[in-house]
């Protein structure tokens, strides 16, 4: 049982981009919502792991009515959104007191769990453990008259899970929003810490447009 490990799922996506009234991580992806899968990554990598799931107040119906479709017996803590990302975490992590939590997008249902492993075992020796993976093609800097090459060697993809002892990333999240939060690493270095990446997976894409959907359900059928 790995009862200091949790994962914090945020999902409060509109589905504008992916052009659907409903709202992304309620779109069918193989038979189910894609919020599902995600959550189902985590219990398959851990049965026992405590799961806060972070949805607008609105999208709470939709939510019940998925648990009775689909017979959702694993015991998830819903926790009501705020207006932005970094409000949604803040409130998500009052339901968490101690031990580890892995921060993760609703809509990336295709995390291993490997890669989950991983989050927790390097944060626990860290503090934190940030997902992403190399860039595969050429990058350039722009500015309003030219543009410029960049090596590519020295950036990375950010991805989530992005994971971190709790007290660490409760303490950040105390700090005034600010629009350069991107996201919860971004968040814990503004408050003075060292951003620990570790290698993710080309596989764990965010779905976000109708072409992602695409690409997710090829990778889907390629695991069966």
């Amino acid at each position: 049982m790995k009862s200091n490990e949790t994962a914090l799922i945020v999902a409060g996506g509109k589905g504008t981009r992916i052009k659907s009234v409903l709202p992304k991580q309620f779109i069918e992806l193989d038979g189910k919502p894609i919020l599902l899968h995600t959550l189902e990554a985590f219990i398959r990598y851990s049965p026992t792991i405590a799961i806060v799931l972070v949805l607008p107040e609105d999208d709470f119906k939709i939510w019940n009515n998925i648990c009775k479709k689909f017979q959702v017996t694993y015991p998830v803590i819903l926790q009501k959104g705020g207006e932005t990302r970094f409000q949604s975490v803040k409130n998500g992590l009052q339901k968490i007191e101690h031990g580890l939590v892995a921060i993760h997008d609703g809509v990336r249902p295709l995390v291993s769990e490997d890669i989950i492993g991983a989050s927790f075992r390097l944060a626990a020796i860290h503090q934190c453990a940030i997902a992403a993976v190399r860039l595969k093609e050429s990058i350039r800097m722009t500015d309003q008259d030219n543009t410029k090459a960049v090596d590519r060697s020295k950036f990375r993809l950010i991805q989530t899970p992005q994971t971190f002892q709790v007290d660490l990333i409760k303490k950040a999240y105390e700090q005034k929003e600010d629009n350069s939060f991107t996201d919860d690493a971004s968040v814990a270095e503004r408050a003075g810490n060292i951003i620990s990446l570790f290698e993710g997976s080309y596989e764990n894409i965010k779905i976000t447009t109708q072409e992602d959907l695409i690409v997710a359900k090829a990778l889907m059928e390629a695991k069966k």
